[in-house]
């Protein structure tokens, strides 16, 4: 009996130890596919920015499928897109962020607001899956969650370009700052106007309206009585459009504006020529500045029929740099990937640079600063320092 109890043992053991190895090799084998979760707001009043985004992510999943797929351990394994519409709300934002998580995907590119970035956060970071957002408002990677990396530049880098570029314009001297009162606007026009103070020149206007308001009467008398050089704003580009307007009535066509992506808009560009000079800064470089942009611009038209809107470029590359993760690592592993999307330079087609510091933030995103033109915003400078 002894004899057939040892056998008996040795055979659960060997048993045992084949089932461990099996159960490791299921969880550890390379799979067929590897899913790429969107979160955007594909619905509602920004819908058309969502779109962009999710087209991006939608171009790179086709470019790299049709290349053979991400090559991991000697075998190619597809990419597979898998949207949700966040509405542009935190409610719908956090649904979405469950219903991404819940089907399985590796990686998200979500979301575009950053009150809808904020709240999903955490279901990303208990599903363990790296967050990818172009969300600008600091408090994103300041959650003391791992999994928040930020695509582009912040509203730090952003508020000191806005600041320090109106200080450096010639022949300025008094500045009025107004903004439009959100949360994002007000503090993006505070921290400006406190660059603006500290370089010396007069704040003679410090002004918030709401984000609806466009009529200017009294605070263009008050620029003139002020004799205003520069206005610097976070009003939206209709806003804006009234304003120049309403300038131009009371004879301040010498005015110059300068604001940030509120206003840096196609709207605008009829208003071209109307005043000194408008000018705007902004966190999202257009495609069309990089060396490699012409080729992905020729490409997004022919598969969208259309131009990009906003940021497909980083969609695009968050994509590839992913994918390039994947095939270093081996494995799909969340938290392996996680460590080397914050450890590498990965493969970014379009803007050549996409490096994720320890917290999160782009380790070189820049700030770029527009002029508007007769046909388009021209391009004057971009910098990382400021």
């Amino acid at each position: 009996m002894s004899g057939i109890r040892g056998v008996t043992r040795r055979t659960m053991l060997v048993a045992g130890a084949l089932a461990s190895a099996t159960l490791l090799g299921a969880c550890s084998r390379t799979p067929d596919v590897i899913k790429i979760g969107v979160g955007q707001p594909l619905s509602g009043p920004l819908a058309a920015l969502g779109r962009d985004l999710a087209n991006g992510v939608q171009m790179a999943v086709d470019e790299i499928n049709a290349a053979g797929g991400v090559s991991m351990n000697g075998k190619a394994v597809r990419l597979e897109v898998v949207t949700a519409d966040d509405r542009s709300d935190p409610e719908a934002g956090v649904a979405a962020a469950r219903q991404l998580a819940e089907a399985g995907v590796l990686v998200a590119v979500a979301h575009l607001n950053s009150g809808v970035s904020i709240p999903a956060a955490a279901v990303y970071a208990e599903a363990g899956i790296p967050q990818l957002a172009i969300s600008t408002k600091p408090d994103y990677t300041r959650l003391g969650l791992p999994t928040t990396l930020r695509l582009v530049a912040s509203d730090d880098l952003q508020s000191r370009a806005l600041g320090s570029y109106a200080t450096q314009m010639p022949g300025v001297e008094r500045v009025a700052v107004v903004d439009d009162n959100t949360p994002y606007g007000k503090g993006l026009a505070d921290s400006s106007a406190k660059v603006i103070a500290e370089a010396g020149r007069k704040i003679t206007v410090r002004r918030s309206y709401d984000d609806k308001t466009t009529d200017f009467a009294a605070l263009v008398q008050e620029l003139k009585s002020t004799d205003t050089q520069l206005f610097v704003t976070t009003l939206s580009d209709f806003q804006v459009e009234a304003l120049i307007e309403q300038l131009v009535r009371a004879g301040m066509a010498q005015m110059r504006i300068l604001g940030g992506d509120t206003i840096k808009t196609d709207r605008m560009i009829k208003s071209a020529g109307r005043i000194a000079g408008v000018y705007a800064t902004s966190s999202i470089l257009e495609a069309r500045e990089f060396m490699a942009g012409r080729g992905f611009l020729e490409r997004f038209r022919a598969r969208f029929k259309g131009e990009p809107v906003y940021g497909a470029h980083y969609a695009y590359d968050s994509v590839f740099v992913v994918a390039d993760a994947l095939s270093r690592n081996g494995s799909a592993d969340k938290a392996r990937l996680l460590q080397r999307l914050k450890t590498f330079d990965g493969n970014a087609p379009v803007t050549t640079t996409m490096r994720f510091a320890e917290d999160g933030e782009q380790r070189y995103a820049a700030i770029g600063v527009y002029r508007l033109g007769a046909a388009l915003w021209e391009p004057l400078m971009r910098s990382d320092q400021w």
